[in-house]
């Protein structure tokens, strides 16, 4: 029972990721005695350890991107927008977009959509490289309809530290 109540509590221990490499520097003492300290109660396991194997594709990383509108596509945005959202969800069920919103040139009276002032978009995508996002970005109607100005778009890979939801904003 102890060794099962142990179990139990490892799952909610914090995981480190480690290359294969890497976790040779931990020698196969720790990696070879990992189940018997499972199964000791005594124990006491402060991390677990998974190792993961280097494939030779690309790493995904989540892109920075911003994306400005062409002057004078408020029209034509407004007009898409709906085709724009529809668009928006095979990208965001397959986890290509994490975020993504208008970018204002001032803060709104309200929030409906003809009283917005836009100045392009901002989206944080996970791709393999910046040519990937930008062939995302060359599908989405706001580019097929000259909202955005795609040859201006500025991208920076991102190494997000946090995310909290603003509130009174989603769920």
């Amino acid at each position: 029972m102890a060794s099962r109540l142990l179990s139990s509590q490892i799952s909610r221990i914090p995981t480190t990721v480690v290359s294969r490499r890497a976790a040779t520097i931990f020698s196969a003492s720790f990696l070879s005695t990992s189940s018997s300290i499972v199964n000791s109660p005594s124990s006491i396991l402060r991390s677990k350890v998974i190792t993961r194997t280097m494939s030779s594709s690309p790493q995904k990383f989540e892109w920075l991107v911003i994306i400005p509108d062409f002057p004078g596509a408020k029209e034509k945005r407004l007009e898409v927008r709906p085709l724009h959202f529809a668009g928006l969800k095979p990208m965001l069920e397959s986890g290509k977009f994490q975020m993504g919103g208008a970018i204002l040139h001032d803060v709104p009276k309200d929030d409906q959509p003809s009283s917005l002032d836009f100045a392009g978009s901002t989206v944080i995508a996970v791709a393999e490289s910046r040519e990937e996002v930008l062939e995302i970005l060359k599908g989405d109607v706001y580019v097929k309809e000259g909202v955005w100005d795609l040859s201006k778009v500025q991208m920076w890979p991102l190494k997000c530290a946090f995310r909290i939801p603003v509130p009174g904003q989603g769920k």
